[in-house]
């Protein structure tokens, strides 16, 4: 027997509560009728409850060939304010839509369509503002398709009807034509009405329990008939919450569960379910505890493994339980792949609205492979900052874990999983949580999330969980029991939730964290994920906000020093560390650094945004310090350990690389960082050299690795993003990849990289960062400009140093040294010897030169020396002269033919800068082409202009064979003379000018050595240290 209303089509019950949102003239309209909607603003949702300007309907049809409720046909642009659209105001509240002449014209049926259900959405012009269900549903009615009997029950309007002894109880239902209606009570014939429409009432309420009224319907000899019930509760049974039992499912053995909801100033409580029809229930009505705060009841003979779907209904109101480990959506389960989430309980359609929870006895338990795990020291911690969804396309748990390898060969040692506690949607950040006990089934199964942790734990990666305690959404069951419906906004009575924010960055309702129901909630939460699922930590997401400090309206008050929320947070901290002391303790705080640093001396981390600076550095815009990322450094902020997690990318900033390709800096024609990935990509390794290397721990955003150049706001802010895993094979991409792991892998290996003794200078273009350790000492430059600059480095000492990512060495007789930077170009000097980098390398040009006189018929050659990381040998290296106007390359202009080492000036280069091009190009290797190198000369006169004379000398330090290149040396045979420390000639040899030779010194001691070449008068034309190991 139906409860309350006629269902077509199996739409659900919960559209009944629209009856009182809209009412139609005719009740049973059909297809052919000019219809009369009447729009009542102050139900449901509450929307456009009080709203004065003009309102329009968003509507379309339910027909035939609709595959589902949402697939509304023949429905408007969303915003399209035809006058057509547009709702007559009768009255507060109470608005008029006339559908004609017809339902089939109004919205353009065709012959081969049936309409099941008229579908609206009611919105302000402006659309800021909308009319739904109370459940921020659309609205629906039926469109009558027949000549038989229709029964619709417009009041009382709820499924659930819950009455108190002497209530006054209003019925109305409206009846299609017939000869006769009966209406029956308890199954009493209470009275006969002959050839009615509509039956009205006002019934009062004598006895409690069950009270069951039908309405029967005769034409003809046709008959229909449709009821309703309301319930009438005893007085709430009072009784001790059984020992061991606390909030939420408690489950005594396989057949037995204790129920406990936390209600204060609730009355009345029944659970339902599949268990007693979804019916309130004397038998199922819940106790109250002596204090009145909460409710309880014992379910018996429960069948042991096999789920059951139940809700709470509490003084009229339906909620899944709060405590919930799984639930059913009735809206978004069905789109939830097989693969992802298997044999998924079926939705209890028909039976009731809403989202249901479901509990198990008997369930299966994990068998934890690796539940000890050492986690690894916070100042070492790597970040791996993931959302499932847009990780694989699959977005599943299976998926991460089926990538381990690639994360593992990243070097991360932590993954930190954004929010995946059941969230409203599917496709969501996840930071709109609901159920905080129970993770959402987009993603996978609970099993899956164990086995990812598992296995996680099993290759030394620790699991960080996001997590929302600052707010929750509307479909969360703790916002909904305590409702304001005239204000559209929690009670002032709920015991968790602010009617209204305290700051302006909210989102959602927000917690009130000062209530102790609150502080419990929060600390049964953070107990649970740490002991049922093993992780290792949290992040707190927007841990500022736990305040009750009314800061609206003043964002800079809201981020001043709050004794109370230190205090709070301590507590919670607390908390999780009382359950695992060596648990992480991440907050999104970003308040006063006074307060971070008290913070940060309790034990906890903070998260460090430098995405600013680093993006800035990136694009190479230096100016008035806007690069200057020393605030991602702990000690510059003067906290006493490295607790601040620095990042340059998370998913709430925009990418590096989608600014360097759209917003870099093109000041230098040869070096345009705006629309060049190879340069855009080799800038991310620079920032990524500088920030890995900077002791404390780092947070790496999914896919920054790769150089991931979509914005943020691609598809929306929070859309999904491209899944972009091909880029893993893009060598450049790949080259990126592997710099990040390998710097990782140092990190892993080498104390100097978490010294405490470092120092910064990275205001200007030119940055440096000097490590000291007891064992080694670390000099790191990079030129973050776009064109070439001398660097005057600080080394701590004289001596050696070794110059890890060219391979070769540099003595340094003084502590400040000149060197040479060309645009992007870094260096790492470390004082003692470390692994060779294994990082796929591109080809290099490097001491790019020209020789020649610059007169006309004069011939430039390009002098420079071909170096490849990874030993590629040089292939079809290319070069390409231009014209320019400046020596910043403006009005480049490529001088045609001009594509050959050497190129002989005419007329045509006087008052030009002539620019020589050189593209190194390897023969092999997994990355062929390197960036183009470049010099040039001024042609403004006829005055010659040589170059200066280089020499390199590679390798360096040696072993067995030295490689001489000597450019701009002249015209005249030149001799090379090798000398030990004390002066001895030890190797000499005529060298012809400007060519390469390579020298047999394997019989020589280990040593110092110093390499001159002269000319044939013995004078020093260019000389170097020289060291063999």
């Amino acid at each position: 027997m139906k409860k309350l209303i006629f269902l077509l089509l199996g739409i659900a019950i919960g559209q009944v509560q629209q009856a009182q949102i809209i009412t139609c003239r005719p009740a049973f309209p059909v297809s052919t009728d000019s219809v009369e909607i009447i729009y009542n603003a102050a139900l449901g949702n509450g929307g456009l409850k009080g709203y004065t300007g003009d309102v329009y309907a968003h509507t379309g049809v339910i027909t035939t060939a609709s595959t589902s409720s949402s697939d509304w046909k023949h429905a408007p642009t969303w915003g399209d304010n035809s006058p057509k659209y547009k709702l007559t105001r009768i009255g507060t509240d109470l608005y008029r839509l006339v559908i004609g002449p017809s339902i089939n014209a109004y919205y353009g049926i065709g012959t081969n369509e049936q309409v099941l259900q008229l579908a609206f959405v009611f919105r302000s012009a402006d659309k800021t503002k909308e009319g739904k269900t109370e459940a921020n549903g659309d609205i629906f009615y039926p469109v009558v398709n027949d000549t038989l009997i229709h029964i619709q029950i417009l009041s009382p309007s709820n499924v659930l009807n819950l009455a108190q002894l002497g209530n006054k109880l209003p019925v109305w239902v409206a009846f299609s034509k017939n000869d006769s209606v009966q209406l029956l009570e308890n199954g009493n014939l209470k009275t006969t009405l002959k050839q009615v429409t509509e039956y009205r009432d006002t019934l009062e309420v004598l006895q409690t329990g069950k009270t069951w009224l039908k309405f029967t319907v005769f034409k003809g000899t046709e008959v229909k008939s449709d009821s309703f019930y309301y319930f009438v509760p005893s007085p709430t049974p009072v009784a001790t919450l059984p020992q061991g039992c606390s909030d939420g499912i408690n489950y005594l053995n396989d057949s037995t569960v204790v129920l406990c909801l936390v209600a204060p100033k609730k009355n009345t409580a029944f659970v339902i379910g599949e268990f007693n029809n979804w019916e309130p229930d004397t038998a199922y009505q819940m106790k109250h505890t002596p204090d009145s705060t909460r409710f309880w009841i014992m379910l018996t003979h429960l069948t042991p493994h096999q789920e059951y779907a139940y809700q709470y209904y509490v003084d009229g109101i339906t909620i899944a339980d709060p405590f919930a480990r799984k639930i059913l959506d009735p809206w978004n389960d069905k789109y939830i792949p097989a693969n992802v989430y298997p044999n998924p309980k079926a939705y209890p359609e028909g039976k009731t609205t809403g989202i249901v929870s479901v509990l198990q006895t008997g369930s299966s338990t994990y068998a934890w492979k690796y539940s000890n795990v050492s986690l690894p020291e916070k100042s070492k911690l790597v970040i791996y900052e993931l959302l499932v969804r847009d990780f694989h396309a699959s977005h599943s748990y299976q998926a991460i874990i089926d990538s381990l390898g690639y994360l593992k060969r990243l070097g991360i040692n932590a993954i930190e999983l954004m929010p995946v506690m059941e969230f409203e949607g599917n496709e969501s950040w996840g930071y709109n949580p609901a159920f905080y006990f129970a993770p959402d089934k987009y993603y996978g199964t609970p099993g899956m999330l164990k086995k990812l942790i598992d296995t996680c734990h099993a290759q030394g990666i620790a699991i960080i969980l996001d997590i929302v305690l600052n707010h929750s959404f509307g479909q969360c069951p703790l916002v909904q029991l305590y409702w304001d419906k005239a204000n559209n906004r929690p009670a002032v009575e709920s015991p968790w939730y602010n009617p209204l924010p305290k700051h302006d960055f909210n989102v959602g309702y927000d917690f009130n964290h000062e209530s102790p129901y609150t502080r419990l909630f929060a600390s049964q939460v953070l107990k649970y994920w740490l002991t049922e699922y093993h992780i290792d930590g949290y992040r707190f997401d927007l841990s500022k906000g736990f305040t009750q400090k009314n800061t609206v309206g003043n964002v800079s008050a809201w981020g001043m020093y709050d004794s109370t929320r230190v205090k709070i947070l301590k507590s919670y901290a607390d908390t999780i560390w009382s359950v695992r002391p060596d648990a992480y303790v991440i907050l999104e705080h970003f308040a006063e650094n006074k307060e971070e640093k008290i913070l940060t001396d309790y034990g906890m981390m903070v998260w460090g945004n430098a995405n600013s600076p680093f993006r800035e550095a990136s694009m190479g815009w230096n100016e008035s310090s806007k690069s200057d990322f020393s605030w991602a450094s702990y000690k510059v902020r003067g906290f006493s350990s490295p607790a601040l997690v620095s990042y340059m990318e998370s998913h709430d900033e925009e990418r590096m690389v989608y600014s360097n390709i759209n917003y870099g800096n093109t000041g230098n024609a040869f070096y345009p960082i705006k629309n060049n990935l190879e340069i855009a990509l080799s800038r991310a390794e620079l920032c990524a050299l500088f920030f890995l290397a900077m002791p404390g721990p780092k947070m790496i955003w999914q896919f920054g690795e790769l150089g991931y150049d979509y914005s943020i706001d691609y598809n929306g802010r929070v859309g999904n993003k491209p899944i972009r895993w091909d880029y893993y094979q893009n060598p450049n991409r790949y080259r990126l990849y592997s710099f990040y792991s390998w710097m990782n892998r140092l990190r892993n290996e080498y104390a100097v990289f978490h010294t405490g003794n470092f120092t910064l200078s990275v205001a200007g273009k030119v940055k440096t960062m000097v490590l000291n350790d007891s064992e080694m000492q670390v000099v790191i430059t990079g030129n973050f400009d776009v064109f070439g600059q001398e660097a005057t480095i600080g080394f701590p000492k004289e001596g050696w140093w070794y110059d890890y990512f060219r391979k070769d060495s540099l003595y340094v007789s003084s502590t400040s040294y000149k060197l040479q930077l060309q645009p992007g170009e870094y260096r790492m000097f470390t004082s003692a010897p470390l692994r060779d980098p294994e990082i796929v390398s591109a080809p290099q040009a490097l001491n790019v030169s020209l020789t020649g006189n610059v007169t006309v018929g004069n011939t430039l050659q390009v002098q420079y020396r071909y170096f490849d990381a990874n030993n590629d040998p040089e292939g079809d290296t290319r070069f390409q002269w231009y014209r320019c106007n400046s020596a910043t390359g403006t009005g480049k202009t490529a001088i045609a033919g001009a594509t050959t080492q050497s190129y002989t000036l005419t007329e045509n280069d006087r008052g030009f800068y002539i620019f020589a091009e050189v593209t190194p190009y390897a023969s092999s290797g997994k990355l062929l082409k390197g960036l183009p190198a470049v010099a040039y000369v001024g042609f403004e006169t006829s005055a010659a202009m040589p170059a200066e004379p280089t020499l390199d000398i590679f390798p360096n330090p040696f072993a067995n064979q030295i490689s001489i290149k000597s450019t701009g040396t002249g015209n005249n045979p030149s001799v090379i003379v090798l000398t030990d420390i004390l002066g001895k000639v030890v190797y000499t040899s005529k060298f012809l000018a400007d060519s390469t030779i390579s020298i047999d010194v394997s019989s020589l001691p280990k040593g110092l050595y110093i390499l001159s070449i002269r000319d044939i008068n013995g004078k020093s034309i260019a000389q170097k240290k020289m060291v063999k190991y």
